[in-house]
């Protein structure tokens, strides 16, 4: 029997070079782990993700590059043996719900203990989801209180609310998007309506708080 067909090879990828090496030096007293890549960035991952196809892809949440769902559903196209494993010191409810519907077995807050983090990652090569049953009611209420309203914009809505939260009014985002006030003025309308909230300013404070800037 080939002894490395029982090995969990495991690429890392967060951008904190100090954070690699913790988990590095602490997955390499392991016995039936291998680190065999790591990458800072989101280009690097889908480079060592083609390459290695490793059994285990251990993704960090902001990192330059690709978004994280968008690299969890390239993973899951091109190499959909590898599962990945969200550990990220971002918890918030956004991105499990994000990663949660891009495909990825489990979300670790990087505050759990390291012995924790060696059973996730045999669980998930055994064929587990991961996922508590708090984190599947957080990700639903987040659909329902946030997602499922911002599926109801356009992308024009979408793009001219983002241009809210940069602080832009209606005439800067008329002259950056090359449209008429009017049109923006009935663009920011609709977004009020479709978000439930009476002003501007409560738009804005509904998309930071359901929103990261660097969410899909």
């Amino acid at each position: 029997m080939n002894p490395d067909k029982n090995i969990i090879t495991v690429l890392l990828a967060d951008d904190h070079p100090s954070t690699r090496a913790g988990i590095r030096t602490i997955l390499q007293g392991i016995h039936d782990i291998r680190v065999v890549g790591e990458a800072d960035n989101g280009n690097d991952v889908k480079r060592l993700v083609g390459k290695l196809c490793p059994k285990i892809l251990l993704l960090d949440l902001v990192m330059p590059g690709p978004s994280p769902a968008e690299l969890e559903r390239w993973v899951r196209t091109t190499c959909p043996e590898t599962i990945t494993l969200v550990l990220t010191a971002h918890d918030r409810d956004a991105y499990l719900a994000n990663m949660m519907d891009a495909g990825a077995a489990g979300f670790i807050p990087k505050t759990e203990k390291v012995e924790q983090l060696i059973q996730a990652i045999r669980r998930a090569t055994g064929g587990e989801v991961l996922f508590t049953s708090d984190q599947l009611s957080r990700a639903q209420c987040w659909r329902e209180k946030a997602g499922s309203k911002w599926e109801k914009l356009t992308d024009r809505e979408g793009e001219i609310l983002r241009l809210l939260s940069d602080g832009l009014g209606n005439k800067a985002i008329s002259e950056k998007l090359v449209i008429s006030p009017k049109t923006t003025a009935y663009h920011v309308t609709n977004i009020l309506e479709k978000l439930g909230v009476k002003s501007r300013y409560e738009a804005v404070a509904w998309l930071h708080k359901y929103f990261p800037v660097d969410l899909e």
